[in-house]
């Protein structure tokens, strides 16, 4: 089985070399956990490896992501130049090519498949951070979401992380959809100890 890097040497080991390709991986976490670091890691390694990458960002805007890549070396803006990489953002609500009018699930999956058409054919690589913002105000509809998104885009050879926020004060998601239908789970957890935070990953599945 084909195994797709992370880009985190030490998670890679966890997971017996990587991602199997084609896998839908839940990322689930209270915010500030590392959900995002790793998305980005997950990009950055595909662009090296020459995968057609693409990035859906729901809670910070296209700018954020390219600041926050820069952080750890990564330098996005060039691979969206070079079209390595395509960064949907689906904050801001502006009206141009990569950004997302309102968050639909439908709109979401058209524009993911215009931009793999845009990079070309070949393995893709495909964030969405976070699913979560597209059922805040209807999280019955979580699971329909979720299932809906994996049947359309398992058709386009892309290994998927799709990040799931928790709330900080029960530690309990805002829907159940994206772990549902997930062929993995990371989960992202921390705790203060003796006075010092520390941070874990779980493979859950």
């Amino acid at each position: 089985m084909e195994r797709l890097s992370t880009g985190v040497g030490e998670l890679d080991r966890m997971l017996v070399g990587g991602i199997p390709r084609g896998f839908f991986v839940a990322v689930t976490g209270e915010p500030g956990t590392g959900k995002t670091i790793l998305c980005i890691h997950f990009i950055a390694q595909g662009i090296r490896e020459g995968d057609r990458c693409i990035y859906v960002t729901t809670e910070e805007s296209r700018d954020s992501i390219i600041v926050q890549a820069s952080q750890f070396g990564f330098d996005f803006s060039e691979s969206i130049r070079e079209k390595k990489l395509i960064i949907i953002d689906a904050l801001m609500g502006v009206k141009e090519e990569w950004s997302l009018q309102s968050l639909d699930v439908e709109e979401l999956v058209d524009r993911v498949i215009e931009a793999k058409k845009v990079l070309g054919y070949g393995r893709g690589r495909l964030v969405i951070d976070s699913m979560s913002a597209f059922w805040l105000d209807k999280p019955a509809m979580s699971r329909r979401h979720s299932y809906f998104v994996k049947k359309v885009l398992s058709k386009w050879d892309f290994t998927t992380l799709m990040t799931s926020q928790y709330a900080i004060t029960t530690s309990e998601a805002f829907g159940w959809g994206v772990e549902h239908i997930a062929d993995g789970i990371i989960r992202f957890r921390r705790s203060v100890r003796g006075g010092t935070l520390r941070r874990y990953i779980l493979v859950e599945k």
